[in-house]
């Protein structure tokens, strides 16, 4: 059997308080966040890194010091790699604004052997923010280290079943919890959660939110309690552009008015970092409080739950396009003409 090098794909974070500013210095002079030719997102980036540095090195010291997201993926990529079960399969992480880089990942693969390469994003849902700039920044980085061989790319899955069977069953866990609490009489909401976007660039034709919904939607047909209010929301919004919305943080503050236990999903994450551990956990939860709700739950992100495992297992072994176009997990392209910035082959 070829040897498979699969590349798990994430966003990074900074490793101690040293690394906040450059780690946000990468981040913002990216062209798929800044949207501004060189040198002005150059430039842009250093002053936005600069301002958001010590805020951001205090939201890190509330973790530690740094972010969790490394652990979470390396724990990740064991278990994948345990779940794959055969030596021919090496899983290795490329981070997109903080080590381990793509560059070393490529280099990795390379030392080993691989006859070819699988991308798998950890970002279920497609968005030209994430995915199609993470392999942009693959593909350079491959060239550079003479990586040369037959590559496949899954593009998207937000309606993958092991993802959407992981994530059910930690929410049912969730409303179980809050309806065996014997002082809870009013009514349930459930929030999906995901990161925000500029809306210009769901405008310009990226499938995110659409995605989005279809995850949500097939979250609930599992669920099947038609019964409880629910409503897709989004986080994180920074700077003066108009973002998709609603916010979170409106519909916490509008359930809570409602008198609601509310329950938290992060619908498009699937591992532990500061926008859950401090904006979920901590800032909208002291939101929640002070505005009245009966209770504010959040369920976990699916991390190493073994469904959700299994199903990157299903998607790395049923990858068979290695032309270089990415494909959709259902391996059809699930967005349709509309979506023109959907990269995924048809």
């Amino acid at each position: 059997m070829a040897k498979t090098a699969v590349i798990l794909f994430n966003l990074g974070g900074p490793d101690s308080q040293a690394a906040v500013r450059p780690f946000l210095f990468n981040l913002f002079n990216d062209p798929a966040i800044i949207r501004l030719p060189q040198p002005l997102r150059y430039l842009l980036a250093r002053l936005i890194s600069s301002r958001r540095a010590p805020k951001a090195a205090q939201i890190y010291a509330r973790m530690g010091g740094r972010s969790p997201i490394l652990p979470e993926t390396e724990a990740q990529a064991r278990e994948l790699k345990r779940s794959l079960g055969s030596d021919d399969y090496r899983v290795l992480i490329a981070m997109r604004y903080w080590h381990p880089f793509a560059s070393e990942a490529a280099r990795e693969a390379l030392a080993w052997g691989a006859d070819r390469v699988l991308l798998l994003p950890l970002y279920p849902q497609f968005s030209t923010t994430t995915t199609a700039s993470s392999l942009k920044d693959w593909r350079r980085a491959a060239a550079k280290a003479g990586l040369d061989v037959p590559m496949a790319a899954i593009g998207c899955y937000p309606e993958e079943s092991g993802f959407i069977v992981a994530q059910t069953a930690l929410l049912r866990q969730a409303l179980a919890a809050v309806e065996a609490e014997p002082a809870q009489r009013g009514p349930l909401r459930i929030l999906f959660s995901a990161h925000g976007l500029p809306k210009r660039v769901v405008l310009d034709g990226d499938p995110y939110q659409m995605q989005v919904e279809r995850s949500v939607a097939a979250i609930l047909r599992q669920l099947n309690r038609p019964e409880i209010d629910s409503v897709i929301c989004y986080q994180s919004r920074v700077g003066p552009l108009e973002w998709i919305g609603p916010s979170t943080e409106a519909e916490v503050a509008r359930a809570a008015k409602d008198g609601c236990a509310i329950v938290v999903v992060p619908v498009a994450f699937v591992s532990e970092h500061s926008e859950t551990l401090v904006e979920l956990d901590i800032e909208y939860a002291h939101l929640a409080m002070r505005a009245g709700a009966a209770s504010y739950t959040r369920v976990p992100t699916v991390g190493t739950q073994p469904e959700f495992i299994v199903g990157l297992a299903r998607l790395v072994r049923n990858a068979t396009n290695y032309d270089g176009d990415p494909v959709s997990g259902s391996g059809e392209k699930p967005c349709g003409n509309a979506w023109r910035r959907c990269t995924c082959a048809s």
